[in-house]
C-alpha cells in the first residue's frame, strides 16, 4: 500500500480513477466540512449499502469521497441504457447492465455476475428513495444471500459530517430478520442531511 493512501483503504479494495479526481473530491469534501472515518474490510467482493437517504447533497457527497479514494464500485442500471455511445461512459462510471424483464431474475443476474468478478464492489440504496420508509426493499439481502458475499454498512452522519465506513454486517439466514434489524441500527447510529426524511 502507498505510503500516502488513505487509512479507509487496504490492499483488496478495487481502485480507479486518477490522482486529480482524488483531490478535486478531497477538496469538495474539505470546504462542505465532510471527512470519511473508519475503513473497508479486507474483502474482495462486497455489497455496500449507505444510508440514511434523505437528500440530493448525498449524492454529492458520496461521488466526491469515491473520488477521494478513488474507489472503484459498480451499481445497476437498466440494460436499455446501455447503447452506443453511451454504453461506454456508463462501464466506466461502474454501471452494470440488468435485464428487469419478468423472465430474468435480477438476484441471478447479479449472482452470476458477482461469480463471474475476482474483485468487486457493488453498491446499493437499501431504501430506494429519499422519501421516509418504514422498512428497507431486500433486493440488496437477497443477493448477498445468493452471491455468498457479505453487507457492508456505510452511514451518512450528518450531525458530525462523517461518511462511516462501519461494519460487515453478520447475516442470520432468515432476510426479514436481517432487513429489519439493518434498518433500526441506521435509524439509532445515524441521522441524515434532511432527517425529517430519513
Amino acid at each position: 500500500m502507498a505510503k500516502k493512501d488513505h487509512p479507509a483503504m487496504n490492499v483488496h479494495v478495487p481502485r480507479k480513477g486518477t490522482k486529480i479526481g482524488s483531490i478535486i473530491g478531497t477538496f469538495i469534501l474539505k470546504i462542505m466540512g465532510w471527512k470519511i472515518t473508519g475503513q473497508f474490510p479486507h474483502e474482495k467482493k462486497i455489497i455496500i449499502i449507505g444510508a440514511p437517504h434523505t437528500s440530493n447533497w448525498d449524492f454529492i457527497i458520496a461521488m466526491s469521497a469515491v473520488m477521494s479514494l478513488r474507489l472503484k464500485f459498480k451499481f445497476m442500471m437498466k440494460k436499455q441504457a446501455f447503447f452506443w455511445p453511451f454504453s461506454y461512459f456508463w462501464k466506466y462510471l461502474g454501471g452494470v447492465p440488468i435485464d428487469r424483464s419478468k423472465k430474468n431474475d435480477i438476484t441471478i443476474q447479479m449472482s452470476e455476475w458477482f461469480n463471474s468478478q475476482d474483485n468487486a464492489y457493488l453498491g446499493l440504496t437499501p431504501e430506494g428513495t429519499r422519501s421516509k420508509v418504514l422498512g428497507y426493499k431486500k433486493g440488496y439481502l437477497r443477493i448477498a444471500y445468493a452471491s455468498k458475499v457479505p453487507i457492508f454498512l456505510i452511514g451518512i452522519d450528518a450531525e458530525n459530517k462523517e461518511i462511516a465506513l462501519d461494519r460487515i454486517w453478520p447475516l442470520s439466514n432468515d432476510i426479514k430478520k436481517d432487513n429489519d434489524a439493518i434498518k433500526a441500527y441506521f435509524d439509532k447510529t445515524y441521522r441524515g442531511i434532511r432527517p425529517e426524511f430519513g
